[in-house]
């Protein structure tokens, strides 16, 4: 699998990168080993996850499964910040550093790569949380930092701010939702991230599921849409203007004889900024089908043609 640099840092990622939200409910140990070998195996490096996901069950049951990696064969990628992680929450200095040691704990490490604050908290002043992450770096708890489900505007904040103080934790990062059905970062935090040098995480980038074109016909038994805890996840993206960008990425497949993943995906990898789009398959075989991708480049008229479709998703 081919890497890329993350923004203007050194950190080289894959350019697929391993989401693990569903682990440790969705997932089991056992789905969660043959995904991960199997991610291994196709050279994939980037894995994420975060102290929110499961309230840090898959945070846990990565780092039981990493006892069977070589440390410098992944790239580990956390997050802290947010309102729904186990124990003290929000980005306050001493929340984020509590939270940035659980996390280190559940997985084993003595580090991570690259740590994220998950959203942005009007309670405390920014300049704190920030500090937090120049802590987390001169403590060696990190290697490189930055924020995800940021605005245009609090990226380049917390970009500048760190500048501006040559802090030794600079904004390298963010990530954000990014798919044919969310294009709303292209409206700021695309353009931002491209002038700042800061890399973009793209999470989701098959629409929660939907570009898969799994629901074109009805909502599966065993799919996101039809469990109690993420129905309301997937539904905002069933409605007729999503479903008619749906049938645009089918129709470009079928004429390109590749899968609807395999179109989704492959415009999401290659929009400026991407350094890696986000996959979070439940079990291998999903995975199996993403990986797939890695030799997709779509031709320049396939790509405007679903920009036609989707721009109301901007």
């Amino acid at each position: 699998m081919q890497e890329r640099f993350v923004g203007g840092s050194g950190l080289a990622v894959s350019r697929l990168g391993l989401g693990t939200a569903s682990w440790g409910r969705d997932t089991d140990e056992h789905e969660a080993a043959d995904i991960l070998r199997l991610f291994l195996e196709a050279g994939g490096t980037l894995i994420d996850t975060a102290a929110s996901y499961g309230a840090g069950a898959s945070e846990t049951l990565l780092g039981e499964l990493l006892g069977e990696v070589r440390r410098d064969d992944v790239v580990l990628v956390s997050k802290a910040g947010s309102s729904i992680a186990p124990g003290r929450c929000g980005t306050s200095r001493g929340a984020m550093l509590s939270a940035l040691d659980h996390s280190l704990a559940r997985l084993h490490v003595d580090h991570l790569d690259l740590w994220l604050v998950q959203g942005w908290d009007p309670r405390v002043p920014p300049e704190e949380t920030l500090s937090a992450l120049d802590h987390a770096v001169a403590t060696g708890r990190t290697r490189y930092v930055g924020v995800a489900n940021y605005t245009g505007w609090q990226t380049a904040y917390a970009h500048t701010r760190q500048a501006l103080r040559e802090a030794s934790a600079p904004i390298v990062a963010t990530e954000v939702e990014y798919s044919l059905l969310a294009r709303q970062a292209e409206r700021e935090v695309v353009p931002a991230s491209v002038a700042l040098g800061v890399g973009l995480l793209a999470w989701s980038p098959l629409g929660r599921g939907v570009l898969t074109g799994k629901y074109r016909f009805g909502i599966p038994a065993d799919s996101r849409a039809a469990s109690d805890h993420l129905s309301g996840f997937v539904e905002p993206y069933l409605d007729a203007g999503c479903r008619q960008v749906v049938e645009a990425v089918c129709r470009a497949a079928e004429g390109l004889q590749l899968a609807p993943l395999e179109v989704a995906l492959a415009w999401v990898r290659d929009r400026p900024a991407v350094a890696s789009a986000l996959v979070g398959p439940r079990t291998a075989a999903q995975l199996k089908a993403a990986l797939s991708v890695e030799e997709v480049s779509l031709p320049d008229e396939i790509v405007e043609a679903l920009e036609d479709v989707s721009i109301e998703t901007v």
